[in-house]
């Protein structure tokens, strides 16, 4: 690692790049945030159309960055470095994630359109949808354990996807019972200021 600033500070004219099995990596990585990027707004689209809102589809997608903090925390806990299957975890993490605020932000809006006030209507979606959303996030990750407390040689190339999977959702699901319907009473509140 100390070898080639020397280097270049000594022969500036040289320059140097990484093959094979690192640049392949790179550029996978690269594909693989491009196409990410893609999803997330392709996401975005399909939230948008049917809630009719700009806003909600975002309240919806907050709880991404939290399921990617679990991630990193579980690696840290298991003492793992992150490589290309850490990311692909987190890639489907989104969607458990977008999922579970998905359907809390639907039903904030069901009791908000049949006549609940939004404090009502948020007080009644997270009592009635708090049992599903945990019971789907704790089911998951008690689900993934065996895999990430494998010790076998085969399972050593998966662990790192289970990892931010389990712990991504794990962490993103208690985020979301907090933020995603403080989030919304926030957003509404802020509308009917700027409207009067």
């Amino acid at each position: 690692d100390s070898f080639m600033p020397i280097l270049l500070k000594k022969f500036p004219y040289i320059s140097y790049s990484f093959e094979g099995e690192q640049r392949e990596q790179n550029e996978n990585l690269e594909s693989l945030k491009n196409n990410y990027i893609l999803s997330l707004l392709i996401v975005y689209i399909l939230l948008a159309i049917p809630f009719r809102s700009y806003i909600q589809p975002l309240i919806v997608m907050s709880a991404i960055p939290f399921g990617i903090i679990g991630a990193v925390i579980g690696h840290l806990i298991f003492g793992m470095n992150f490589s290309i299957l850490s990311t692909i975890g987190i890639v489907a993490l989104s969607g458990v994630v977008v999922n579970d605020s998905l359907v809390l932000v639907d039903f904030i809006n069901r009791y908000t359109k049949a006549g609940y006030n939004i404090n009502e209507a948020v007080i009644k979606a997270g009592r009635d949808r708090f049992r599903p959303i945990l019971l789907t996030s704790i089911t998951t990750f008690v689900g993934l354990m065996p895999l990430i407390l494998e010790k076998s040689v085969q399972a050593q190339f998966l662990i790192p996807m289970a990892i931010s999977l389990g712990f991504g959702v794990l962490f993103a699901t208690f985020i979301i019972l907090i933020l995603v319907p403080n989030s919304v009473v926030l957003i509404n509140k802020l509308q009917r200021y700027y409207t009067y």
